[in-house]
């Protein structure tokens, strides 16, 4: 059987296409966001990309990094969810929150992404330990994070990736950072 030199030319293109969208998909996760938890910064139906290479080849978990990564909460579907939040310590750090406002090290934490300005729920201090980060969203009234007993502190090997770029809306499209 004779192939000809169109067939060969198209499947040459289908096979870089496909090895190229693989190694694509190998750094880039396309996610959408299905919450209000990280409202005003993301929303409902935003679509991210999500480094997926970001802690493994460009450095270390940093204050204010957005990630996504498994909970042991579940869907309705009886599936564990992925959340999206915004990291707000890092291991060493030590967080409390008092009069609705998150303390870090010591110093009243500014956040001006925060919905409303202010984190309402109370905490005593604690200090992250080695392979932890502290997460919130940045909606704090309709958030869990790792002020819940279902998130608590995220294990950083669990990280699926840092969200980097918002794709859509088109009104929204570019860096995260």
């Amino acid at each position: 059987m004779h192939i000809s030199e169109d067939l060969k030319e198209w499947i040459k293109d289908i096979s870089i296409s496909i090895i190229c969208a693989a190694v694509i998909l190998s750094f880039i996760k396309p996610t959408i966001v299905k919450e209000h938890s990280m409202e005003n910064t993301l929303h409902e139906n935003d679509y991210l990309f999500i480094s997926r290479q970001a802690y493994r080849l460009f450095g270390d978990v940093e204050r204010g990094d957005i990630i996504i990564f498994p909970s042991s909460i579940k869907t309705s579907g009886g599936k564990t969810k992925t959340l999206i939040k915004r990291v707000i310590a890092i291991p060493g750090d030590k967080i409390a929150i008092r009069n609705e406002q998150v303390i870090l090290n010591g110093e009243v934490l500014e956040e001006e992404y925060t919905k409303d300005g202010k984190t309402k729920t109370e905490m005593d201090e604690i200090t992250i330990p080695a392979g932890k980060v502290f997460v919130m969203g940045d909606n704090r009234q309709n958030s869990s994070d790792s002020r819940s007993k279902n998130v608590g502190l995220v294990d950083i090997d669990s990280i699926m990736g840092k969200a980097v770029f918002r794709l859509f809306p088109f009104s929204g499209i570019g860096g995260l950072y």
